[in-house]
């Protein structure tokens, strides 16, 4: 679902992978018409795993969800000329370009030179414009050694691109805060965003960057203990496992009594001389209140003891894979308003997600599915650039545009 909060805002889209597009459905989820720039019969991402069947990619789709297509051939230079007409079109609402693909046709001194107040956002590797990607940038930032039982001997990468996701949302806070400057001085601007920037300044975010520097140490890898206070993971009697977190002593009061586990704890706390009130002593003896709670977890099926942590106000969470969490979460499910139930073509009916943000009293709207390659190229034309049908015809016939593809489902 999406809320209709940035009509009236253009934003052409030419892009790869996750950030910048990523970036771009965020803007496109409260609005933004985002236009996405590929070239005829697909980029570099278009068939990235997973796929169906017949080969729509399903990573292509559920980022480009709500965008409009158009397909160019980027290699011709009318094609070239065309998109650039296209990002420095004029009207209120256009002059915004995202992008993290490197070309000089697209560079923001030229563009401006057609339009001074054009608006581009540049999704980087690194800041000096060198390559990296999230595999790179996160090895370099020091958490493959402290995940899990990583060291840094034997480092163990997270299979979430979380440097991806964290670039893509501040791409598209910059990119509104630029729109918003831009209407109240009439000035565009040229904005650059590193992945390996957004990951070091969360190393210094969270304190990483100063215990390194201040207190000289490096974290240490703990399993799946939660660092700074008492949390962790545990068996039950049929093997299943749960999460466990009491960060705030409200939650470690819960989870005491839910375990009836007062008593052992208290006497735990009297040997050790700790006060368990304190989440960092907490911390401290986490393994021996974890060898405490183990029996309790271990005598009981999963879904008894999630019954007994959710009576008693505990912080728990269910491990599960993508399946069981689709089939037996309410919370991805149409009961919760952020998703909506798409019929892509290529893929067909299948659970999406919308905007994550509730905002009271504006309703939401259906979001277009990912469309077709050039699904929206003569539209977008006609619109934008006032291209009449005999133009637009024209420049099919040469190859410069297409669309839009055939849907692979229906192809004999």
């Amino acid at each position: 679902m999406t809320y209709p909060l940035l009509q009236g805002l253009r934003v052409v889209e030419s892009s790869a992978f996750i950030a910048a597009p990523l970036a771009g459905l965020t803007l496109a989820q409260y609005g933004a018409d985002v236009v996405r720039i590929d070239m005829i019969g697909g980029g570099l991402d278009y068939a990235r795993l997973p796929r169906m069947p017949q080969g729509r990619s399903l990573y292509w789709t559920g980022l480009n969800k709500g965008k409009r297509s158009v397909a160019v051939d980027l290699r011709k230079p009318e094609g070239r000329e065309l998109v650039q007409a296209l990002v420095t079109a004029p009207g209120p609402g256009g002059g915004v370009l995202l992008t993290n693909i490197a070309t000089a046709w697209l560079d923001h001194g030229l563009l401006a030179q057609r339009r001074p107040d054009l608006v581009s956002c540049i999704i980087q590797g690194n800041a000096d414009g060198s390559t990296a990607l999230d595999y790179t940038v996160n090895s370099a930032a020091g958490y493959p050694a402290i995940t899990g039982d990583g060291s840094p001997d034997a480092p163990v990468n997270h299979a979430l691109p979380a440097w991806d996701l964290a670039c893509a949302y501040q791409a598209a806070f910059a990119v509104l805060a630029a729109v918003m400057q831009r209407r109240h001085t009439g000035q565009g601007a040229l904005l650059k965003i590193a992945l390996a920037d957004v990951a070091f300044s969360t190393l210094s975010h969270l304190g990483l960057l100063a215990e390194a520097e201040v207190l000289q140490q490096d974290r240490k890898a703990i399993g799946n203990h939660i660092y700074g206070a008492f949390g962790r993971d545990f068996a039950c009697a049929d093997g299943r496992r749960l999460m466990v977190a009491a960060i705030s002593l409200g939650q470690w009061d819960a989870l005491l009594r839910t375990c009836d586990a007062l008593p052992a704890v208290t006497e735990l706390e009297a040997s050790l001389g700790l006060d368990f009130r304190d989440e960092a002593q907490r911390y401290q003896a986490r393994d021996a209140i974890a060898a405490v709670l183990e029996p309790w977890f271990a005598a009981r099926p999963r879904a008894q003891a999630e019954t007994l942590l959710e009576r008693q106000g505990a912080c728990w969470g269910r491990y599960s894979t993508v399946r069981e969490l689709l089939h037996a979460d309410a919370r991805v499910s149409p009961a919760n308003p952020m998703f909506e139930t798409l019929d892509t073509p290529g893929v067909g009916a299948h659970l999406a997600a919308g905007a994550t943000v509730r905002i009271a009293g504006e309703p939401r709207q259906p979001t277009p599915p990912a469309p077709l390659l050039g699904a929206h190229t003569d539209e977008v034309l006609h619109e934008v650039l006032g291209l009449d049908g005999g133009a637009i015809g024209r420049l099919h016939d040469a190859g410069i545009v297409a669309g839009p593809e055939r849907d692979p489902t229906t192809q004999g």
